[in-house]
């Protein structure tokens, strides 16, 4: 199949439902999306599945039309980009014990009981009311190149330390209204389903994400400063259609910066934030210490 000239797309989809023999599943997805040519990550386990795949324009189609025929998948939502190629270099299907990492010590199925979904209408105005909390859904290294104007920075790495970080700043305030957000809407689906089993009276989440807020014809992005992080090979895409501020800082420098880069040295392959100058200067390095490893390395 010649797809050289082709326009694609990128897809980034979830949907929390229970779904029987995940490994079994996973084996026939990962054959049909080969057979259509499509590359990404999709992770399937008994409580759904969760996406992202890219690939031509006609070959996307056909995968959102065979998903959205499924009993299971019927009212799945698809969030669509434009993109000049694949977004990613290979395309791997796998069965995990979730969708996403959590390994929360209690229930908490969002298909059973989740936050209440706001559209991006909503959203932006909750974000201007006093009495709200916002709470940035997502890791703290993606908060740092763009978020929503007035939200919390979570002093997370990784998706499992949410529950304790919620338990230890704001276990006291269960009596607030508090509004969740993150990428595309599968994290703040099983954030708010815990804050509500922990006791949250009032929990909120913005349907469809970031992505879905910065498309919204009417909202237009507003209020979102710096860019998204998105885990593909753009990195990050922008969200507000009428101010482009940027938020990040250079690893090195410290002056304004939105982009970010490995480090050099793969033992680390640590991602930063680093601006065109000190990634020559640094040499794509983290750090000196990277460097002087990779280089005692390279002359041993």
């Amino acid at each position: 199949m010649n797809t050289q000239d082709q326009p694609y797309q990128i897809l980034l989809y979830y949907k929390y439902t229970p779904i029987e023999e995940p490994e079994q599943f996973a084996d026939q997805h990962y054959d049909f999306c080969e057979e259509l040519g499509l590359k990404g990550r999709v992770l399937i386990s008994k409580e759904g599945i969760n996406g992202t795949l890219s690939g031509p324009i006609a070959q996307t189609e056909k995968y959102m039309a065979f998903m959205q025929s499924h009993p299971l998948f019927h009212d799945m939502v698809f969030k669509i980009d434009p993109h000049d190629g694949h977004a990613f270099p290979k395309l791997k299907v796998r069965a995990r014990d979730e969708i996403v990492t959590w390994r929360i010590d209690r229930e908490a199925n969002p298909y059973e009981k989740t936050g209440k979904h706001l559209s991006p209408k909503e959203f932006y105005e909750h974000l201007q009311r006093e009495d709200v909390i916002v709470i940035d859904g997502r890791n703290d290294y993606e908060y740092d190149i763009g978020h929503f104007r007035g939200a919390i920075r979570p002093d997370v790495e990784t998706t499992r330390d949410f529950p304790e970080w919620i338990r230890q700043n704001f276990g006291d305030q269960k009596d607030k209204k508090f509004i969740t957000y993150c990428t595309g809407g599968i994290r703040c689906e099983k954030l708010t389903a815990f804050m509500i089993e922990e006791g949250f009276e009032d929990v909120a989440q913005l349907d469809g994400g970031i992505v879905s807020y910065g498309k919204d014809p009417e909202v237009r992005g507003k209020l979102f400063d710096g860019k998204c992080y998105v885990f593909d090979e753009r990195i990050s895409v922008p969200i507000n259609q009428e101010e482009d501020k940027v938020v990040g800082k250079c690893h090195h420098c410290g002056k304004p910066e939105d982009r970010y880069i490995n480090c050099a040295y793969c033992t680390c392959n640590h991602q930063h934030i680093c601006c065109t100058e000190c990634e020559e200067e640094h040499q794509s390095y983290c750090s000196p210490a990277c460097k002087e490893k990779h280089v005692h390395q390279l002359t041993r």
